[in-house]
């Protein structure tokens, strides 16, 4: 008897030696993702930090913010302002929801005193109203200001779920800022501001576009996350701990 059960003892040292090594490698796959989500928390908070900052403050000349971007490629959320001419004919439509109705954020160009133009989302229009000769009222005429925040342009499409764009129908699923232009009918070598504007809720002529549909509202569940990780780490080092003295017991 003594036999068989030191053969079942040794038989079983290799398993149990096996089942250790695996748990102590995925304690460090937890612990090494809850570690990722406290610098994911860090790099939210800074964000949001900013983002509070330069929402708060006061619209800046075009130029400022240009220069920011030239030299940090970052100037979303900042506040800027704007003077030019709208080409309305050129307006593309991003299809998009606003509390609640479908539609589509309107972007038209404008035509700045220097020759240039930047793409403005004038806001939001209910998905019937999508053609510009049932909103005449809207389509404001001559030199006009315009307040809102900078936008990023995106540096690829988001997500391979999103359909791509149908320009023939123009219908924008995501913001391709040089699909925008070109499809647009800018006169040839047109240059173009490198980022977007957001108007602000400053009304237009007959209520339409909505103004001011830009959303500011970033999760930051990473506390959670990296609490859930840390978590699984602790349980499995109490089940590896037992493991263990359950092991040296047998031996």
């Amino acid at each position: 008897m003594s036999g068989a059960t030191g053969s079942t003892t040794g038989r079983s040292r290799p398993r149990n030696g096996l089942l250790l090594g695996l748990g102590l490698v995925l304690f460090a796959i937890l612990v090494a993702l809850g570690t990722w989500q406290v610098q994911r928390l860090h790099w939210k908070e800074g964000l949001l930090e900013t983002i509070d900052r330069r929402t708060h403050a006061a619209p800046l000349p075009l130029a400022d913010v240009e220069k920011e971007f030239a030299a940090s490629h970052d100037v979303d959320y900042t506040p800027v302002r704007v003077s030019g001419t709208f080409l309305h004919q050129g307006e593309r439509h991003f299809f998009s929801t606003w509390e609640g109705d479908t539609g589509f954020n309107v972007y038209t160009p404008l035509l700045l005193d220097d020759g240039r133009f930047v793409l403005v989302n004038r806001g939001f229009v209910p998905y019937d109203l999508k053609d510009p000769a049932k909103r005449r009222q809207g389509e404001v005429a001559g030199k006009v200001t315009v307040t809102g925040l900078a936008r990023n342009p995106l540096p690829g499409k988001p997500s391979m779920m999103l359909p791509d764009n149908d320009i023939a129908k123009n219908i924008f699923y995501w913001k391709d800022r040089g699909a925008m232009a070109s499809s647009a009918g800018l006169p040839a070598g047109a240059v173009l501001v490198p980022f977007f504007i957001d108007a602000d809720k400053t009304p237009n002529p007959g209520g339409l576009p909505v103004g001011g549909v830009t959303i500011i509202d970033l999760p930051n569940n990473h506390l959670q996350y990296a609490v859930t990780w840390y978590g699984l780490a602790a349980a499995l080092a109490a089940v590896l701990i037992l493991r263990l003295r359950r092991t040296a017991k047998q031996g």
